[in-house]
């Protein structure tokens, strides 16, 4: 795996998703000459101020023109070099969408999206800045690879995956002020395999982004308040989408929760549920995350509140899904 640096906890702030894929991809241009960064005038926003210390001539600023950046991305692989992508999730899933299709996957193409403030990180600006379908978008698209970091170390690690394999890459991560999840990076981050968060064999919460740390707390609170054991699944990889974890965790506990910060039409919550039905398998199962609505404007925190996306939310889905009866011989032979 590439990468050169070691991360120590001084703050919070230096830990956060973008903070760290601006130290991860300085680190990677600094080594590899062919390695260039693209944004579209989002350099400081995207946390780009790393590269600009030490590579500013490899800093290419297309200006407030989301499609021509895939463009360029898209001739800059072609020719041999390796672009990272910066840009807000709501902009490169939906502002050029057809060039993301097009340009960068039809072609297959050796380019690296790095969407931030995704999902609704950047609530107070509104709606127009919220990528709540832009999982469901990118999804879609063949030949690329979709990753939504729970920390900063795991930010660093996707980055890194990234630049070792080949293609299209397209990694979400937050505006920044994310919490640690991680003590560090050597905890088995591999791309399309789940990280078991919390063990259980009562029920199973899968979640993806800022979503992991809140179903983590909620699985504590649960151990000790009523006796639950959840197991809790950091589904980073949404695409290709961990099968045998999926399907683990139905055969054991039978119930699953998918919580994210995306809607629930299109996103990780349609991607595991994709996964049970074409197993033949039946489980009690929920997904939590924006119910066909666009979101409030507010606070990141506020929102996944209100939404029932943080810690007290998962709970109150769990005591309710927890309810769900199942057939005394628990024999799955006759399920399909």
């Amino acid at each position: 795996m590439a990468g050169g640096f070691v991360y120590t906890a001084t703050s919070q702030t230096d830990l956060s998703t973008s903070e760290i894929y601006g130290k991860a991809i300085a680190d990677i241009m600094q080594r590899d000459p062919k390695v260039v960064a693209v944004t579209a005038d989002l350099a400081k926003s995207t946390k780009l101020g790393d590269v600009l210390k030490v590579c500013p001539e490899r800093v290419i600023n297309v200006g407030i023109a989301e499609q021509d950046m895939f463009g360029v991305a898209a001739g800059l692989a072609r020719a041999g070099i390796t672009p990272f992508v910066s840009g807000f999730s709501a902009f490169t899933s939906m502002r050029a969408c057809d060039q993301l299709h097009t340009d960068i996957c039809y072609q297959n193409v050796n380019a690296k999206i790095i969407a931030t403030h995704s999902g609704t990180s950047f609530g107070q600006a509104g709606s127009t800045h919220h990528a709540i379908v832009d999982l469901a978008i990118v999804r879609a698209m063949p030949n690329i690879t979709l990753i939504v970091p729970a920390d900063g170390y795991e930010t660093a690690n996707a980055v890194n995956a990234a630049y070792d394999n080949f293609g299209p890459y397209y990694i979400r991560i937050n505006r920044g002020f994310d919490r640690v999840l991680y003590e560090n990076m050597d905890y088995g981050f591999e791309v399309g395999k789940a990280v078991e968060i919390n063990p259980g064999s009562d029920i199973t919460v899968i979640a993806c982004g800022s979503c992991v740390l809140q179903a983590k707390e909620a699985a504590k609170f649960l151990e000790n308040a009523d006796g639950l054991k959840v197991r809790v699944l950091n589904m980073h990889t949404i695409k290709p989408i961990d099968k045998e974890a999926i399907l683990k965790a139905v055969t054991e506990t039978r119930r699953i929760i998918t919580v994210e910060d995306h809607s629930v039409i299109g996103g990780l919550g349609s991607a595991v549920a994709e996964v049970v039905v074409e197993a033949g398998k039946g489980c009690a199962f929920k997904k939590l995350g924006h119910q066909d609505k666009f979101a409030p404007i507010g606070l990141h925190e506020d929102i996944m509140a209100e939404v029932g996306i943080d810690a007290n939310g998962i709970i109150n889905a769990v005591r309710e899904v927890m309810k769900a009866d199942f057939e005394e011989d628990d024999n799955w032979d006759d399920e399909f």
